[in-house]
């Protein structure tokens, strides 16, 4: 088996573990916010959340909730050539994984208002989950992949 083979399955297979996850987080009482308001808001109890082991474990959830958070704002399928746009975040964290700071890393050349987008849409997703099992720096970095509908995919959903 070449190398690209195991690549292509490894990303089929989180990409189907993705979908599933996001359609079971979405079809039951998750905490992922929705136009009509939180969970507990409409009387609903959120589902109990595991806490994440790493960094790259956190990660993954962010970027699965951001996609939850963005409906319509998001793309899960093949990466386009040539992306729009592919702006960088730095994402800092409070104790309970709300937003403390968001740092931009790069700026792309073309499309500077996806930066915004992607700003937004972390601020939507947030909050991502409490932090303090994880080592400090509260902090992780996310790749943006606009496609020319100025959708986004994380991505850390691309490996």
């Amino acid at each position: 088996m070449h190398c690209t083979e195991v690549t292509q399955d490894r990303r089929r297979w989180l990409m189907a573990w993705a979908g599933a996850a996001l359609s079971l987080g979405l079809a039951s009482c998750s905490s992922v916010p929705t136009p009509g308001g939180s969970a507990a808001g409409r009387g609903l109890q959120a589902a109990p959340e595991v806490a994440a082991r790493s960094w790259a474990d956190y990660q993954v959830r962010a970027a699965q909730r951001m996609v939850a958070a963005n409906p319509g704002r998001t793309y899960l399928g093949p990466v386009p050539e040539p992306l729009l746009a592919i702006p960088v975040l730095e994402i800092e964290l409070k104790a309970d994984g709300s937003v403390a700071h968001i740092n931009v890393k790069r700026e792309p050349r073309q499309a500077k208002d996806t930066i915004q987008l992607a700003i937004d849409a972390v601020r939507r997703g947030a909050p991502y989950g409490d932090v303090r099992q994880l080592p400090k720096p509260w902090k992780f970095t996310e790749v943006f992949l606009f496609n020319d509908d100025r959708q986004f995919k994380p991505r850390t959903l691309d490996d």
